[in-house]
């Protein structure tokens, strides 16, 4: 690759030294993919200009994509490519409007910059991933993220209201919903977006039922295309920008979103629940459900001592005096003594209301649905004793990649969701399959969307152990697959999960998915090799041990 032409011709700034092809090869994934460079663009303009740089030369390197990152969080190696990186947080990084509806972003936007810009209007998007100190909206949207509020407020595809994207003809376009006479306007255009829209409007209306079909029943899912919520027959409502959130970048690069905001409810409470097993955790949330509550977040025993083990560094993370924040948990440490040892699972009930009227009702409705489980629970008041809480189930996964010795985190399974009422069931056959390939884990996850995280300890270090991986995720998932689950429900596919999603959605909605990538990228300039094109041996010879940070 010819670094010095790609400058000349776009007057992009671009990288190819060892140190920055290095930083980009990882996410936090299992994976390592060195690009060939890394451009830095500053504008849309510029964005227009690489994507046409692109186009122009792919004929004479066939290798030659581009691949779109934002705050490098993804677990699934979705914005790891071997040719060009496209990074946004160094300048695609400004938030354009703010009003106390709406907000326009570009990509490389941090989460936690823009939750300050809304905190003093007591405005914010509730469906931050639990990386949310860490996360950019590029990616937020490009993975269809989700995470504690999900419960109630949906996921961000839930949040986006439009989009503008840089297609393979190297020019921007605004995507949001049309009604049918705006669509027929676009469609009987004689140019390249027309051609779009008259080949998608096909594929989905000559294919309406089966894609309907096709959506997974679980109440989150990041899995595959979205093409069930782009049109739709009933309404007469034709929206490509849900095709593109969750698209990990694969059909054009994101430049601008446009992302609905909400009030956020200023009274919040705690309930937390401590059970000696699993099996009372499904009735429980069910009977929690219809009481409307903003989250219920389980994690388990082994997260537990993890933020035990770990709890001065904890401490730090927020400010905190480790004696100070050590004596929030000693009225969880009698519960530990009444049930003569930890918990084996904590379920964090979590409420929020307008008025302290509405959560006092709340609460004690919650408690009375406790009383008819042989469980111990606790009901926090003040938000510095709830905040520790969601502390160490955030922290849980970067406490897990830091300091196990021997091993790291080797996110392939970490993501599933089934109906919660299955959880009993299916968690005993999941941890087998994963005992019996001697792979330890630990779970955490949204209890009431039936969303867990499986993180395997593994030492990546050998060939045995990274050759376990594909065939356990086979394994996994079709246990997944047999309860009616989504193979992930908000990190995405990427390079771990594209090679399973014919078995995800069957060969018929598979082929929809390639057609879908064909009308966008019929060179395949965009991120190659994830929703479409993946393979288990593209995924297992870029298995990579990491070195200890």
């Amino acid at each position: 690759m010819d670094i010095t032409q790609i400058t000349k011709e776009t007057g992009v700034t671009v990288k190819a030294d060892n140190q920055t092809r290095e930083t980009f090869s990882r996410d936090t994934s299992l994976f390592q993919v060195h690009p060939e460079a890394v451009v830095f663009p500053e504008s849309a303009s510029d964005v227009e200009k690489i994507v046409s740089y692109v186009a122009r030369h792919k004929e004479e390197n066939p290798y030659l994509s581009i691949t779109g990152r934002s705050a490098g969080t993804d677990m699934t190696g979705g914005p790891l490519n071997d040719s060009l990186i496209m990074s946004c947080t160094e300048h695609l990084n400004v938030v354009l409007e703010l009003s106390d509806d709406h907000a326009v972003v570009q990509p490389g936007v941090y989460y936690r910059d823009f939750e300050k810009k809304l905190t003093p209007d007591h405005l914010t998007m509730p469906v931050y991933p639990a990386s949310k100190s860490i996360a950019a909206l590029g990616g937020m949207v490009m993975n269809n993220c989700g995470g504690e509020k999900t419960l109630r407020y949906g996921q961000m595809r839930d949040f986006v209201n439009s989009v503008k994207m840089v297609l393979a003809d190297g020019k921007e376009y605004l995507f949001g919903p049309m009604n049918r006479e705006e669509l027929e306007g676009v469609k009987s255009q004689d140019n390249f977006i027309g051609d779009i829209y008259r080949r998608m409007y096909s594929l989905l209306e000559d294919n309406y039922d089966l894609v309907k079909a096709a959506k997974p029943s679980t109440t989150k899912n990041s899995s595959g295309y979205a093409l069930w919520d782009v049109w739709d027959r009933e309404s007469g409502t034709f929206d490509m920008s849900q095709l593109f959130v969750g698209s990990q970048g694969t059909l054009g690069m994101m430049t601008e979103a446009n992302v609905r905001l909400i009030k956020k409810k200023p009274h919040t409470r705690l309930v937390s629940v401590f059970f000696k097993d699993w099996d009372a955790v499904p009735d429980l949330v069910n009977r929690l459900l219809p009481l409307d509550p903003d989250s219920l977040e389980a994690f388990d025993d082994q997260t537990l001592k993890l933020g035990l083990r770990f709890m001065p560094e904890i401490a730090r993370k927020v400010g905190s005096n480790f004696f100070s924040f050590a004596s929030r948990f000693i009225p969880e440490a009698w519960i530990g003594v009444k049930m003569l040892g930890i918990p084996k699972l904590i379920l964090l009930v979590e409420l929020a209301e307008d008025t302290e009227e509405e959560l006092d009702k709340k609460t004690k409705q919650v408690e009375e649905v406790l009383e008819d489980f042989d469980a111990y629970s606790r009901t926090l008041y003040e938000e510095e004793e709830q905040e520790k809480y969601w502390v160490m189930r955030r922290q849980s996964f970067n406490l897990l990649r830091q300091h196990v010795k021997g091993k790291q985190t080797a996110p392939f399974i970490e993501d599933f969701c089934i109906k919660p009422e299955d959880v009993p069931e299916f968690l005993p056959k999941a941890i087998n399959i994963l005992e019996g390939s001697d792979i330890a884990v630990n779970i955490a996850g949204h209890a009431g969307n039936g969303n867990f995280h499986i993180i395997p300890l593994m030492d990546l270090t050998t060939d045995a152990q990274k050759d376990k991986i594909m065939a356990v995720a086979d394994e996994f998932y079709d246990l997944v697959i047999s309860y009616g689950g989504t193979i992930t429900a908000e990190h995405n596919d990427g390079i771990v999960r594209t090679p399973f999603l014919k078995k995800m959605y069957g060969k018929e909605v598979y082929e929809l998915f390639e057609e879908v990538k064909k009308i966008f990228d019929p060179e395949n300039i965009f991120n190659p090799g994830k929703k479409v094109g993946g393979t288990k041996e593209y995924a297992r010879e870029h298995i990579s041990a990491k070195k200890k940070e």
